[in-house]
């Protein structure tokens, strides 16, 4: 927060005020607040100035000598651009000279001129200001016990006809409600004074559109955030899908066997790893297998047949009756499973 004193009319400190330094206390943006000069300029301008062409003149259109044979220039008629009384050329036209400017960078340029006003020491809080009668006199002798009397733009919290009226003859003095504040008066009056409760009012005219952690007075610090545990980002993160699997068998497509749809894990003994939900067993080719059923190249087309005739009689799983199919071929003892070359048989 920025603290200031706070003085009444007599110049005496009755207290103090902490502003926003989201409003009071930024470092001033000085490319977004030139454009606003810039822009608050130019729309101050009214565009009407216009000057008359050769159409719009007065005069005739009859040619003044002949072309040839007189020996002087070759000329028109008399309302030509370089004749005395003639039309201008590319002239100035009425025009508007609007800039337009988003809100919030106007916001942020009124921000950076109350904070530079802070920076300097030239803004001015006061508790209350208020005159007994409408004369120049008593205006005067508040602005010399502010200190203040260089120059000052005083902003009221509601419009005051007896403070507007004793300072509208005083000199490089203004006075305005926050509604009436902008940007050029800001920059060009020496001082600022402000009451307690107007101070208040432009502190929610000007943070109308700040977020938190979005401008330069206000980010929050990435240590206040709690911290993940792990059993939270255990609880938040998804579980494997079929696609995934699908899409880790397509980029190492050399580990799984032709005609099988799982990816091959390192902890199995015959590199083959289950989906979650295992499908149904079908009468064609594509039958999934699980890590504890073996593969025999040299009988493949046999074990393809058994599974799906135990498939088809038996009312038990899936999972029991692929491992009961398998279990009656003969395996020898010495063959190991070949996940590398695709097989001939059934997918398996």
């Amino acid at each position: 927060m920025t603290h200031v004193d706070i003085k009444n009319v007599r110049g005496e400190v009755v207290g103090s005020l902490d502003l926003d330094e989201r409003v009071f206390g930024i470092e001033p943006n000085r490319a977004v607040l030139h454009q606003a000069v810039v822009a608050q300029l130019a729309n101050a301008r009214k565009g009407t100035h216009a000057t008359k062409t050769r159409g719009e003149v007065a005069g005739g259109t009859h040619k003044m000598w002949r072309q040839k044979g007189t020996g002087r220039a070759r000329q028109g008629d008399r309302r030509a651009p370089h004749w005395a009384g003639g039309g201008i050329a590319f002239g100035p036209r009425p025009r508007s000279y609007q800039q337009s400017m988003p809100k919030r960078m106007r916001r942020l340029a009124m921000r950076s001129a109350l904070s530079a006003r802070v920076a300097e020491q030239a803004l001015v809080v006061i508790d209350e200001l208020s005159v007994e009668s409408p004369k120049t006199r008593e205006m005067a002798s508040v602005v010399r016990a502010l200190g203040v009397d260089a120059g000052a733009l005083i902003v009221v919290t509601e419009r005051d006809d007896q403070v507007r009226r004793s300072s509208a003859n005083l000199e490089n003095i203004r006075t305005v409600t926050p509604g009436g504040l902008n940007l050029l008066d800001v920059l060009n009056y020496r001082h600022v004074v402000l009451t307690r409760s107007s101070a208040e009012t432009i502190t929610q005219m000007a943070l109308a559109d700040v977020r938190p952690g979005r401008d330069r007075g206000s980010r929050v610090e990435s240590e206040h955030a709690e911290p993940a545990t792990s059993e939270t980002a255990a609880a938040t993160t998804p579980a494997p899908t079929r696609q995934a699997s699908r899409a880790r068998v397509a980029r190492v497509p050399h580990l799984a066997p032709t005609g099988s749809t799982s990816s091959p894990s390192e902890g199995s003994g015959t590199g083959v790893v289950p989906f979650s939900d295992t499908p149904p067993v079908s009468s064609g080719s594509d039958v999934n297998v699980r890590d504890d059923v073996p593969a025999a190249e040299e009988a493949s087309g046999d074990i393809d047949q058994l599974m799906d005739d135990a498939a088809l009689e038996s009312s038990v799983p899936n999972d029991v009756a692929l491992a009961e199919a398998a279990e009656q071929v003969a395996v020898p003892d010495d063959a190991e499973p070949d996940v590398t070359r695709p097989s001939t048989g059934g997918g398996v």
